[in-house]
């Protein structure tokens, strides 16, 4: 009998999450939430790393991204898609790849979904524009709520949080808002 989750290579499960020379990009923080994503997407059977494995290990190891959505009266609902999602909700996406087309996508690192990648690649550069340092929880929220095709924004708005406002008030924290507004938000 064949496990039902696939296993990943030893590069998959402890390496760096973009690239080989990428770690000193991301903090420690930050690490430690691709390292949950990766053990989320293993859990649930899922070959790749999406943007909704993603915002779940935000959710649930950075402080600060959490701070963003605990006024949010439907937290308890976004959490519960999330945890719903081995057993029920998100079913549908496995062995699906993670790709709405709506945004530009980086070469695909190796585990991650392109989307997923690209929100990574994403977040690195908006720690740049922000004078530097290694890119951080919010880097990576506000990457992944760029594309309203991808599935962390479908989840959000699943449980009634709309990613344009949660991006908004991303930007409003930065001074100058340093992040711009993405393509679907409009002016």
């Amino acid at each position: 009998m064949h496990p039902r989750i696939p296993r990943q290579s030893a590069r998959e499960q402890g390496g760096p999450p973009v690239g080989p020379d990428n770690d000193a990009r991301l903090s420690a923080e930050l690490a430690a939430v691709v390292s949950g994503a990766r053990r989320r997407a293993l859990r649930d059977g899922d070959r790749q790393i999406d943007t909704a494995h993603l915002l779940h290990s935000l959710l649930d190891a950075d402080a600060e991204v959490y701070a963003v959505f605990e006024r949010e009266p439907q937290l308890s609902r976004l959490l519960g898609y999330l945890v719903q999602r081995s057993i029920g909700y998100g079913l549908r996406w496995q062995g699906a790849v993670e790709d709405s087309g709506a945004v530009p996508v980086v070469a695909t690192a190796e585990g991650f979904s392109p989307l997923a990648a690209s929100a990574m690649e994403d977040a690195c550069a908006r720690a740049g524009s922000r004078g530097g340092g290694p890119a951080r929880g919010l880097d990576l929220l506000a990457a992944i709520l760029v594309d309203p095709g991808s599935r962390a924004v479908e989840v959000l708005t699943r449980a009634g949080i709309d990613a344009r406002d949660v991006f908004v008030r991303l930007d409003e924290r930065r001074p100058g808002g340093l992040w711009g507004r993405p393509p679907h938000l409009g002016h």
